[in-house]
């Protein structure tokens, strides 16, 4: 079982990061499963649409909601995550190598969201790269059995613990 994990504080860097290690990982023949996230600037809101991309070449579903210009709340869609988790889910059956998801956040922390998918790619033998924040990351590793081996957020470092076949 190969469990990782990295974190970046800059808005929607983390995000970045991932999508850039899927697209080196699908040019590299490596099978990808799960999300990352993508964020699109709106000029009607301080707040960026979230969408995620279901890996690989899934459809891109949004997943945030629109609650206004002076929203500070949650944005998240649950159904639209709902969605995701089943987009996923049902393309597992397809296999992979690499199992990547943007965020292990509050509703994996609560047994929720893509939580069960994590635990099914694990047990399957497949590498799982997890973002994760401060908030999270306890939890993260708490769900991993202690298991999970910080990699340092830089795309190279990623890429080759991923590859690494030790």
């Amino acid at each position: 079982m190969k469990i990782g994990y990295t974190k970046l504080t800059g808005q929607g860097e983390l995000d970045l990061l991932l999508a850039g290690v899927a697209d080196k990982l699908t040019a590299q023949g490596k099978r990808c499963m799960g999300i990352v996230q993508i964020n699109s600037d709106r000029d009607d809101c301080h707040r960026c649409d979230m969408d995620v991309q279901v890996l690989s070449n899934g459809p891109k579903i949004r997943i945030s909601q629109d609650l206004g210009k002076e929203s500070r709340g949650c944005r998240l869609n649950p159904e639209a995550m709902a969605e995701a988790v089943s987009a996923v889910s049902q393309r597992m059956e397809d296999g992979y190598d690499v199992f990547l998801l943007n965020k292990f956040g509050k509703h994996e922390s609560e047994g929720k969201g893509f939580r069960e998918l994590l635990g099914e790619a694990a047990a399957a033998g497949a590498t799982v790269m997890v973002g994760t924040n401060g908030l999270n990351e306890e939890a993260f590793v708490e769900f991993s059995g202690g298991v999970a081996e910080f990699v340092a957020p830089d795309e190279a470092e990623i890429l080759a613990w991923i590859t690494d076949t030790k």
